[in-house]
């Protein structure tokens, strides 16, 4: 059995988490949410506010010239000998004429200074505005997102179930285009294909110790951790039994140790085909199944070689598994070259390889020739 290695168990953990209503799509979005509620509530309060201080100052701007100009013309119109006794008896500083001579100066100012408040409010108003607008905006998406989410956290653990009950049966590209929307590198994309598409007991294990987790309290689970972890510092301590040979017995003949020879797995064949240029992704199950039933690495590698050596895609293997592992292939494209055929009208013209063993092919060749005909002007397809 093969041991997940520590990328693919923390892509596991990814994987997982994702499947759970702990996600870290769902906190995210939880956190968004929040902050841009907090943000849609502090905005909504400030326009109230910068609206009321907008009203005061336009009443203000419109107070000053209204009254401005009333009280301009009642002190152009006082004349200050009239009241002159008054005002000296009384030592009342009053002199209509530089208080129109202010009014002149200071009142324009003033009503300037309180329109450019007014401008500067107005522009805070419409940041203000954009702000809580976005903050709407992004609490409408994130409820649409996380419908999608909820939905793409269904389709992940349907095809989970599918995998761990030995029963998936989806295209790569249903996998690809789902795992896409998780926000994962694209190796991580690959990866966790394969792990779905073509599950091993690795995963198994993994998922039975999840669920026995989910089952142990938060001590329980650490506890073991620390357990573990003691285990793996203790020195390994390895007693060696010495055998005493018995006096005066006859020599025992020592059988030979069994070499017990690795069983190419699926595994396996993946490394395989990433290292001679082939996309396993691009093949079903029992596509991988029947190669390894006839699995022998050397023809592989040999029969994918005579299509690189003639510059022809690998392709042709996705819809012709068979002629990965057939043992006649390099005879059969000899004995086609040897007659005049080229190696793209061959490939462009795959049946005749499937169709036909060497013996096949050689003597439908021999019988075109016996009938008066050239082997090579007659179409492969009518072979």
């Amino acid at each position: 059995m093969k041991i997940l290695s520590p990328e693919v168990t923390r892509l596991l953990d990814k994987l997982y988490n994702l499947r759970g209503s702990d996600s870290v799509i769902f906190k995210e979005m939880e956190s968004a949410h929040k902050k841009a509620e907090e943000t849609k509530e502090r905005t909504t309060a400030l326009k109230s506010s910068l609206q009321e201080k907008i009203a005061g100052l336009e009443a203000d701007s419109k107070n000053l010239s209204e009254q401005g100009k009333k009280l301009m013309e009642v002190l152009k119109g006082i004349d200050k000998s009239a009241y002159e006794t008054v005002i000296d008896r009384l030592h009342i500083n009053f002199d209509p004429e530089a208080l129109v001579a202010k009014l002149d100066s200071s009142l324009p100012e003033t009503i300037d200074k309180v329109n450019a408040d007014i401008k500067a409010s107005q522009e805070e108003l419409v940041s203000v505005e954009e702000e809580m607008n976005s903050a709407i905006t992004t609490i409408e998406e994130i409820g649409i997102r996380k419908d999608a989410a909820v939905a793409n956290q269904e389709k992940l653990n349907e095809y989970f179930d599918l995998a761990l009950a030995g029963n998936i049966n989806i295209t790569r590209d249903s996998i690809t285009s789902l795992l896409e929307q998780f926000d994962l590198t694209e190796e991580e994309t690959r990866e966790a294909a394969k792990i779905l598409m073509f599950p091993e007991d690795a995963l198994y294990d993994y998922d039975a110790k999840v669920k026995e987790s989910e089952k142990k309290s938060i001590s329980e689970v650490m506890q073991e951790a620390k357990s573990q972890e003691a285990d793996t510092l203790k020195p390994q301590v390895v007693e060696e039994t010495v055998k005493e040979e018995p006096v005066e017995v006859a020599p025992v003949k020592r059988e030979e140790p069994v070499v017990v020879e690795k069983k190419f797995d699926r595994e396996d064949l993946i490394d395989l085909f990433n290292e001679i240029g082939l996309d396993y992704l691009d093949y079903t199950t029992s596509d991988l199944d029947q190669v390894l039933e006839h699995f022998n690495e050397k023809v592989i590698r040999r029969n994918v070689n005579i299509f690189k050596e003639n510059d022809l895609s690998l392709d042709i293997f996705v819809d012709h598994i068979n002629l990965l592992y057939d043992k006649e292939l390099e005879a059969k494209m000899d004995r086609l070259l040897r007659i005049g055929k080229s190696a793209l009208d061959i490939y462009l013209n795959p049946t005749v390889l499937t169709k036909y063993d060497y013996k096949g092919l050689d003597k439908a060749i021999i019988l075109l020739q016996s009938s008066g005909l050239d082997p090579k002007k007659v179409p492969l397809m009518a072979y």
